[in-house]
C-alpha cells in the first residue's frame, strides 16, 4: 500500500474545521489591518534562498529541496515565504506604491528536517510582510496582528519573546565578543556549533543541543552592544507594545535561523514549551531586498505554521465549528422514486440547502441509519405513494416527528428551517 511520504500528512475532513477556523481568523485580521494577499510559486530559483537565508544557515545547508528541471535550471521548493515576497516586490515594482506595502500569504513550504509534532517536511505558513518603512511602529503592528490571531482563536498561556540583534553597524563588535566567549568552550560544544563558530557565530545562540546550553546561558547579551540607532528603535518598539498592553519577555539570546534578520526578532511560544514548540516568529530584515538586488529597503514580518496552530487548538481543547454535515438526506423507495429523489436533491441544493441523496439499492431502514450517521437534521422520503400524490414525507431526526407536505411546500419549509 502507498502512504504519504515521511514528514507529510493528510488533512482529513475531521481536521478541516480547525484549519478553516485558523485561516478564516488570519484573513479576517489581514483585512482589518490592511494587508493584501499575495501568492508566489511553490518553487523558485535556488539562489534566491541561498542569498536571502544565507548559505551558512541550516535551511540552506541541510533542509532545502533542490532540483534541476529539464532545462538544467537549478530550482528549490520554497523553504520559507519572505524571500519570495521580496522577489515579487522587486520584480513587480512595488517600491513605487505607497509604503509600507502590506502583504500576507498562505503557502505550503518545504524543509527536509526531522518530523515531529506540528513540524512537517511540508507545512503551511501564514505570514505577513510590511515592506518599505523602518519605523518601529510597523514592527509593533505585525506583532499585534500575530498576537491578536492567537487571542481570537482562543489560544492562551502564550509568551512573546523579544530581542534586538542589531545591524551591520553594531553587530560586528558583538560577534567578536561572542567568539571570544566561545573560544575556550569549543571542545565542549556540538560539532554544528564548532562549524557555526567559523561560518556564522550569531547562530551559536540558536543551538538546541543540551551540551551547548550552559555556554549559551553565559554568553554576552547583544543588547549591551547595540548602537544608538538600534537601541532607540528597540526602545520605541517596547513603548508601542506597552501602549498596546501586549506582554513580552526580553530574551537577550534570542536569534532567528535565517541570516537576513536585523534588529527586531521575536517568537511566540506556549509558556514553558521551549523553542521547539514555537508557533509563530518573525522580525525585521532591512538588508534582504538590497541583498536580492534592490535598493536599501526596510521591512518586517512574521510567519506562523497552520499545523502548529491546529496542534495547540487541539491541546487547549479550543472550541471550533463542527465539521459540515448535510442538512437534509433524501431517501427513496422504488425505481421511479430514485430519479425523483435525485431531482429533489438538486432543487434543494439550488436553494442553498446542504443535501445528500441515498445511492445504491439500500433498504429504507439502511438509508435512515446512514442519514443518522451523517448527522442530517431532516430526512425527505419519497416512495410510490408520495410520487402519486406529489408529496414528500419529512422526518425530523432530532425528535422523530414526521409530516407530509406537497413537494414545493417541503422545499420552502426546508429552505426556511435550515437557514
Amino acid at each position: 500500500m502507498f502512504s504519504a511520504p515521511r514528514g507529510t500528512s493528510d488533512v482529513l475532513p475531521a481536521e478541516q474545521p480547525y484549519w478553516r477556523e485558523a485561516i478564516d481568523a488570519a484573513e479576517r485580521l489581514c483585512r482589518l489591518f490592511g494587508y493584501a494577499r499575495i501568492d508566489t510559486p511553490v518553487f523558485e530559483q535556488a539562489d534566491l534562498f541561498e542569498r536571502g537565508a544565507g548559505e551558512g544557515s541550516d535551511v540552506v545547508r541541510k533542509e532545502m529541496y533542490v532540483f534541476e528541471d529539464r532545462s538544467g535550471e537549478r530550482l528549490a521548493l520554497k523553504p520559507e515565504g519572505t524571500a519570495s515576497i521580496c522577489r515579487a516586490y522587486l520584480q513587480h515594482g512595488m517600491g513605487n506604491l505607497p509604503q509600507p506595502v502590506r502583504l500576507y500569504y498562505l503557502s505550503p513550504t518545504f524543509r527536509y528536517e526531522r518530523p515531529q509534532a506540528g513540524r512537517r517536511r511540508q507545512h503551511t505558513q501564514f505570514g505577513c510582510e510590511a515592506i518599505g518603512d523602518a519605523d518601529a511602529a510597523v514592527d509593533a503592528e505585525v506583532i499585534e496582528l500575530l498576537w491578536r490571531l492567537y487571542a481570537d482563536l482562543g489560544l492562551g498561556d502564550l509568551v512573546l519573546l523579544l530581542n534586538s540583534i542589531g545591524d551591520r553597524t553594531c553587530r560586528p563588535r558583538y560577534l567578536e565578543a561572542l567568539r571570544a566567549h566561545y573560544q575556550p568552550h569549543l571542545r565542549a560544544v556540538c560539532r554544528d556549533c564548532r562549524d557555526r563558530y567559523a561560518r556564522n557565530p550569531l547562530r551559536l545562540l540558536d543551538c538546541k543541543q543540551a551540551s551547548c546550553q550552559p555556554v549559551i546561558a553565559t554568553a554576552p547579551s547583544i543588547i549591551d552592544y547595540l548602537c544608538d540607532d538600534c537601541r532607540r528603535n528597540f526602545d520605541d518598539l517596547r513603548r508601542y507594545l506597552d501602549a498596546l498592553d501586549i506582554p513580552y519577555e526580553l530574551t537577550p539570546h534570542l536569534v532567528r535561523g535565517l541570516d537576513y534578520y536585523t534588529r527586531t526578532v521575536f517568537e511566540v511560544q506556549p509558556r514553558g514549551g521551549g523553542a521547539q514548540s514555537t508557533i509563530g516568529a518573525g522580525g525585521r530584515y532591512d538588508a534582504l531586498i538590497e541583498e536580492l538586488g534592490g535598493k536599501p529597503t526596510p521591512a518586517t514580518g512574521f510567519a506562523t505554521g497552520i499545523e502548529r496552530i491546529v496542534l495547540n487548538l487541539r491541546q487547549q481543547k479550543a472550541s471550533v465549528p463542527t465539521a459540515t454535515t448535510p442538512q437534509v438526506y433524501v431517501a427513496h423507495q422504488g425505481v421511479e422514486a430514485r430519479v425523483e429523489a435525485f431531482k429533489l436533491t438538486s432543487l434543494l441544493r439550488r436553494e442553498g440547502v446542504s443535501t445528500v441523496v441515498a445511492t445504491g439499492e439500500r433498504s429504507l431502514k439502511s438509508q435512515m441509519r446512514q442519514a443518522n450517521a451523517l448527522g442530517a437534521a431532516w430526512v425527505a422520503i419519497l416512495g410510490e405513494r408520495e410520487l402519486a400524490a406529489g408529496t414528500v414525507q419529512l422526518r425530523n431526526m432530532a425528535d422523530a416527528g414526521q409530516r407530509e407536505l406537497l413537494q414545493r411546500e417541503a422545499i420552502q419549509f426546508l429552505t426556511g428551517t435550515t437557514r
